[in-house]
């Protein structure tokens, strides 16, 4: 081992731009960035090669003096901080002084600026660490700058890149994180000369529509919170438009977008009953806090961040979600089962616009669905069976009632109903599942309302559900049952919970033995309340194959539009789907 000796400058800056400039997107990021604290209103972005070969930014911002040239790529020098009390609350998004040193001393780079009030504009140029003298430039405002071949004289570290491709998928990505943060300010991005993106400044849903879509956007609810001097707005995508594959997972912090384990689980949390277990949460939000409230300096990217009172924000964040997704069947927008199905390519037109072609009318009354017919009425009772009291005519004005009313049962598992946009298609033991399970966890208050029962309901024990019940005893209690032994492998139910007094009482009692079983521990319900919950939910709702009167699926039609949460079930899956006139019409080609 040689004697120690300090490092040359260049060394400390290669060996810096390894953490701060890991690949091309880590260098747009910074350099967008310092445009956005110059106060730019318009930033341009030109790529070559994913940004292996070129990034030349440009923007309208304040501009660099001649004289601060110099500084602007030297190592540790910034204008954005002074003294170590401006660490306690940073309001800028670098704050370092020494991404442009990182990245000059690997690039070919050529910084061009004019500051505000000044005749014209300097021009200073570094290439691998070497600094050119500064020279007149022509620029009308702003600040260019452009670097090349970047890690072009530290081989061994650009053979890490990947191909043009993967780089420019990287960089597509920063810049889109950056733009949604600041929906004020014009953007556009250029690659290999083909213009990708032009963002005029708008409103933060314009900006999530021109960058995420608009499938993205119509199908994620509104988040919006505000609590001591804490606020959250922006868009998760409710459950029933969630899919597969990954989605935007995006978190901003003060306009910065940042990792934050905590923040994510708060919010994977708030999808945990509502979400099914193949389907991914997708998300844009933005969190304003106090800066002095989050250190912002604790990764060399800047992109985590740690909050001096997580803990209270974490349920902040997860109240907020859950509100949003919270809405029931009557506020939900209807899921278009057409869409879904890939049966038709487009959105329909909102509900009470008719059909297209011949035949596609109002809903006056239930008589204009008659069929015209020559033959007697007693001829189709014979056929068919009395005809069943009509459905009540849906209202002409307003919508208090989205879910429309009952029409039939098909194979005793769905409900088909009919509202203004055309027929609901309801999985009723999925619905129903839902309801009960909001009503249980509505009316836990540390433990269940208790319905003894007559008659005892009894059913052959395992020796394994005989020790959970003495293991477990005060937990059954806690959720409203009360069984007792009537033999070494008989047990009797003699209470169940109030709100499932019309469940199989023994089929009920056996599934949450098992539950208590399988999570286990004296802090069984505090740990799994939920999971106990919607299993108890699941055993108790109206099961498959039950013949339903018109009367009864009204109710649940009801109880659906007054429930939170009601579009899915405990499990995720969704509990109804809407076919609109329109969308039939298509299927059935009228109107060709």
């Amino acid at each position: 081992m040689g004697a120690i000796r300090p490092l040359p400058d260049l060394l400390i800056n290669q060996i810096a731009a390894g953490e701060v400039v890991e690949r091309p997107a880590a260098a747009l990021k910074e350099l967008i960035e310092n445009s956005l604290d110059a106060g730019a209103t318009r930033i341009d972005v030109d790529l070559a090669g994913g940004g292996i070969k070129r990034i030349r930014v440009v923007d309208d911002g304040a501009g660099i003096d001649r004289e601060d040239l110099p500084l602007a790529i030297a190592r540790h020098a910034t204008s954005k901080i002074g003294a170590p009390a401006d660490l306690e609350a940073i309001a800028t998004l670098g704050f370092r002084g020494e991404a442009l040193a990182s990245i000059a001393a690997v690039s070919r780079l050529a910084l061009t600026s004019r500051a505000s009030g000044r005749p014209h504009a300097w021009r200073i140029e570094v290439e691998g660490g070497t600094v050119a003298p500064i020279a007149p430039a022509a620029l009308a405002s702003g600040t260019s700058i452009t670097l090349e071949e970047l890690y072009f004289n530290t081989p061994a570290r650009r053979k890490f890149l990947r191909t043009d491709a993967t780089e420019w998928a990287h960089c597509e990505e920063a810049f889109t994180r950056v733009a949604l943060a600041y929906p004020q300010v014009a953007f556009t991005l250029v690659h290999n000369g083909r213009l990708v993106h032009r963002l005029l400044p708008g409103s933060r849903a314009q900006r999530v529509e021109a960058l995420l879509g608009e499938a993205f956007l119509r199908g994620a609810a509104p988040v919006g919170a505000d609590a001591a001097g804490v606020t959250l707005e922006g868009y998760a995508i409710r459950p029933a438009h969630a899919v597969a594959g990954s989605g935007p997972q995006l978190l901003f912090v003060n306009g910065r977008c940042v990792r934050d384990r905590m923040l994510a689980h708060a919010v994977r949390e708030a999808y945990r009953d509502v979400l099914h277990h193949d389907r991914q949460p997708a998300y844009a939000l933005w969190l304003g806090v106090d800066a002095r409230r989050v250190d912002v300096n604790v990764h060399p990217q800047k992109s985590e961040v740690r909050f001096r009172d997580g803990s209270a924000l974490y349920p902040f964040v997860r109240s907020a979600v859950e509100r949003a997704l919270a809405a029931s069947a009557a506020v939900a927008p209807a899921v278009s089962a057409a869409e879904r199905l890939g049966l038709v390519a487009a959105r329909t037109p909102p509900p009470g616009s008719g059909g297209a072609g011949h035949g596609g009318g109002s809903f006056a009354s239930q008589d204009a669905l008659a069929l015209a017919t020559a033959e007697p009425a007693p001829f189709y009772a014979r056929l068919f069976g009395e005809r069943r009291p009509e459905a009540p005519a849906l209202p002409q004005t307003g919508d208090d009632h989205p879910l429309g009313f009952a029409l039939a049962q098909l194979h005793g598992v769905y409900v088909l109903a009919q509202n203004r946009a055309g027929l609901v298609l309801v999985d009723m033991h999925a619905a129903h599942e839902r309801i009960v399970y909001e009503k249980l966890k509505g009316a836990y208050a540390g433990r269940l309302p208790t319905q003894p029962l007559l008659v005892p309901a009894t059913f052959a024990a395992e020796p394994v559900e005989i020790a959970t019940l003495d293991e477990h005893a005060d937990e059954l209690d806690r959720l409203g049952f009360t069984l007792t032994r009537l033999g070494p492998a008989t047990l009797a139910v003699r209470a169940i919970p109030a709100p499932l007094a019309d469940a199989d009482a023994a089929t009920l009692a056996r599934a949450v033995l098992h539950e208590l079983r399988d999570h286990g521990g004296s802090g069984a319900i505090d740990a799994h309340r939920d999971e106990l919950l919607a299993s108890m939910a699941c055993h108790g709702a109206v099961r498959a194959n039950r013949l339903l009167a018109i009367p009864e699926m009204n109710a649940l039609l009801r109880e659906m539009e007054a429930t939170e949460r009601a579009g899915q079930c405990n499990h995720g899956r969704p509990t109804w789907y809407q076919l609109t006139l329109p969308e039939l019409d298509r299927l059935f080609m009228r109107g060709r």
